[in-house]
């Protein structure tokens, strides 16, 4: 069966949430995806995508990006066009992380977050981060490439409990699955 497989080639994450209500501070989510090279796979990134920047190559990109969650549909959308990077990268990792700017705000205090990965038509994931609600950042995608090139997809949300910037270290860790 295994030569049917095409692998996963370009994936749209996307993520939702309503507004802060009136009076309180706006709630910013922020969807991150890390690369990491064949040789270091669970190593520092190669490199970080993230609000207002994009892969060196152009492979993954943000697409939308809210700062409060306003507005129709999916607040922030980004395209992971695997099937275009390097050989030399053998790992993708996705994540959502909040920032903390207006102080320390954890997934229970984001009215209706929600998340949708997918291929196409073909969604691959949803969640409404229900088990990570203590977290203040959470990886939700991992993808990996197999010994034929192709990439195959990891699911699971794992929750962290750290600032944007200590969720770009440790988002890429090995876990046991």
């Amino acid at each position: 069966m295994s030569g049917l497989n095409k692998g996963f080639h370009k994936v749209e994450l996307a993520v939702k949430w309503d507004p802060s209500p009136s009076g309180q501070p706006p709630t910013d989510l922020d969807i991150v995806a890390a690369t990491y090279l064949a040789a270091d796979p669970y190593g520092d990134p190669a490199y970080v995508v993230y609000f207002d920047n994009r892969s060196p190559d152009g492979t993954i990109y943000l697409n939308r990006d809210s700062l409060d969650g306003k507005g129709f549909g999916w607040d922030e959308i980004m395209t992971l066009e695997l099937d275009r990077l390097d050989s030399r990268y053998a790992r993708v990792v996705a994540g959502v992380v909040i920032q903390q700017r207006t102080g320390r705000r954890t997934f229970v205090g984001v009215l209706n977050p929600a998340l949708r990965l997918r291929e196409g038509y073909t969604v691959l994931a949803e969640d409404e981060f229900g088990d990570v609600l203590g977290s203040t950042a959470a990886t939700v995608a991992e993808f990996v490439r197999d010994a034929s090139g192709e990439w195959t997809f990891r699911p699971g949300i794992r929750g962290y409990d750290t600032d944007p910037e200590g969720f770009v270290r440790v988002m890429g860790r090995r876990h046991d699955f």
